[in-house]
């Protein structure tokens, strides 16, 4: 694959340093693959857009999915998984996941992790939807992920590895021949405006997390701008699956108008015994579902979203009331906190909760060893399409897939150092002119761009929310270029800018897909097109980036995904956007 040669406008970098891998991304998956790499004797530099720790992962309330618990098995895991995954995962990359992750969630816990044990001295695992056992590990009651990043941070500062926070990763540097050279990056916070520099580095890898603020509202902290797929689609990366955005269904409810990240109420109270009720009191996902309230979640958030339409109503209620104050402060203190925070006491009253956008099922496209079709670099974690979730994600099986990938990686880069060294790659000169070859979004368009897409790419999508959506994103995609052909200027280069140009350009590609799937699967819902039409649509949509900015589309041709590495270059449907 070739690059488009769109760059995010930018000042030219006044720093560079060289490693042999640069990990973009400090979730569970960039510290993994980090530290797996650093293991085996590789200069691994970790860039990461904020803190160390404040990325999705500290936010991962329930847990992580492994077959550990008597008589369950990885069979029964990939049987949930692809039930959920609604006939899109791919059957192999789900394997990969069920039977490697027992054994990685035990080298996490070897990494320093500490997870809730029975009084027996076992791992105390618990339910979620979608699962017919309980194999959910889970830290501090509802903290797991906060423990998890914890436990990776502390590993990664003991040995000593080069981390740059503050950083928003920019663009793929590449040498010559196309091949992966590294990063260029922007350090806030040190002072001087254009903080613009470069990691060099033969190998890359992206854990840079979702795009759930590419909507109004959503689980996903600030950062999460869809930063890693905008860098691959301009790097000439595939992406695939990204109409397939799951929305959690039980996040709080703090009012019509509240945007940014909303708290989640994990699916283990759900796990544990809550109910989903009406305003009446009524349990509307009985006779629903044979797992009910445990239904996959894009089952449920239909349900709680049905029940919203018919009652007209802004939102339902979760009551584990009978859960009793000890249970709810043992169990899940951290909820409970964010429910008393916004002056709701679950104790003694239902919680109002309405779906929010949580979970990106698709992004860059990987092989089993995590390789994107650029040569070099890499993905893991939610700004990967392994193949593992297909049209749904099932729940707890983020982590694991983090965990799984982000190994594998390390593997590959490991495996092809041994062979025949990772060579330093000279990237290829950029030129740096005054004048942007290509326009950034003013910040205000951020919240456009949210307001766009949960109003037509929400829960609920219908043609023709899809096309105004997509003439909305248009507008904003014309004037920002129609801007800077009259005038040679466009928005200042800035974090802000750099953001809301990302989000359009994934909303962009989100649309399209969504536009292009005319059914309903997994957590794709569409009005007019209410049933699953496995004739037409048992395949995935894989979009690319022209270098004049229209999306090259193609569908697979069956729910397994073709090697990255193909040299065919397949027919290609233009969408002028």
């Amino acid at each position: 694959m070739s690059s488009t040669n769109i760059r995010l406008h930018a000042p030219a970098p006044g720093w560079a340093i060289t490693a042999d891998v640069v990990v973009v991304g400090s979730g569970v998956a960039g510290l993994t693959a980090a530290l797996r790499c650093e293991a085996a004797g590789l200069k691994t530099v970790v860039v990461t857009k904020a803190r160390l720790d404040d990325g999705s992962t500290r936010w991962a309330q329930g847990g992580i999915a492994a077959a550990l618990g008597e008589g369950d098995t990885p069979e029964q895991h990939l049987d949930d998984t692809l039930v959920a995954g609604a006939g899109l995962c791919d059957e192999e990359a789900v394997r990969i996941l069920v039977t490697e992750g027992p054994d990685a969630v035990h080298r996490l816990i070897a990494t320093g992790a500490h997870f809730d044990e029975s009084e027996e001295g076992d791992l105390e695992l618990t339910r979620e939807g979608g699962h017919h056992r309980r194999r959910i590990v889970h830290a501090g009651g509802d903290a797991t992920g906060a423990e998890v990043s914890r436990a990776l941070v502390e590993a990664v500062r003991a040995r000593g590895l080069r981390t740059i926070e503050n950083a928003l990763v920019l663009d793929l540097l590449t040498d010559a021949d196309g091949r992966t050279a590294g990063v260029s990056l922007h350090v806030m916070g040190e002072g001087q405006h254009d903080g613009v520099g470069a990691v060099h580095a033969p190998a890359v890898v992206l854990a840079t997390g979702g795009m759930g603020q590419v909507f109004a509202a959503t689980t996903n902290p600030s950062v999460s701008t869809g930063d890693g797929v905008a860098l691959a689609l301009r790097a000439g990366a595939e992406v695939s699956d990204l109409e397939f955005v799951q929305f959690h269904p039980t996040v709080l409810f703090l009012g019509p108008d509240a945007e940014g990240q909303q708290p989640l109420v994990s699916e283990a109270v759900r796990g544990e015994g809550a109910h989903l009720v009406d305003a009446d009191g009524v349990r509307f996902m009985v006779g629903q579902h044979e797992l009910a309230e445990l239904a996959p979640r894009d089952i449920v958030a239909k349900g709680i979203m049905r029940r919203m339409q018919e009652q007209d109503a802004e939102h339902m209620f979760l009551d584990a009331r009978h859960f009793g104050a000890d249970m709810w402060e043992h169990r899940f203190p951290t909820i409970l906190a964010a429910c008393r925070a916004n002056g709701i006491d679950p104790v003694t009253e239902p919680i109002p909760i309405a779906p929010a956008a949580h979970h990106a099922s698709g992004g860059v496209r990987t092989d089993s060893r995590g390789r994107t079709t650029v040569p070099g670099l890499y993905a893991c974690g939610e700004v990967a399409c392994t193949g593992v979730h297909g049209a749904n994600r099932l729940a707890s099986n983020s982590l694991l897939e983090g965990l799984v990938y982000a190994e594998r990686i390390a593997a590959d880069i490991t495996a092809t150092h041994a062979a025949s060294g990772l060579h330093a790659r000279v990237p290829e000169p950029f030129e740096h002119s005054e004048t942007p070859a290509h326009p950034l979004l003013a910040p205000e368009d951020r919240f456009a761009i949210q307001r766009i897409m949960s109003d037509g790419a929400g829960v609920l999508r219908s043609a023709h929310s899809l096309e105004k959506a997509a003439d909305e994103l248009q507008r904003l995609h014309t004037e920002a270029r129609d801007a800077l052909a009259e005038n040679g200027k466009t928005a200042e280069p800035g974090v802000d800018t750099w953001e809301a140009t990302n989000l359009l350009c994934v909303a962009r590609v989100l649309v399209t897909a969504a536009r292009l799937r005319e059914e309903t699967r997994g957590c794709h819902w569409r009005e007019d097109h209410a049933e699953r039409d496995d004739a037409a649509w048992r395949r995935h949509i894989v979009v690319r980036l022209n270098p004049d900015r229209t999306l090259a589309v193609r569908t697979t041709d069956t729910s397994d995904f073709p090697p990255t590495g193909q040299t065919r270059q397949p027919q290609q449907r233009p969408q002028e956007q």
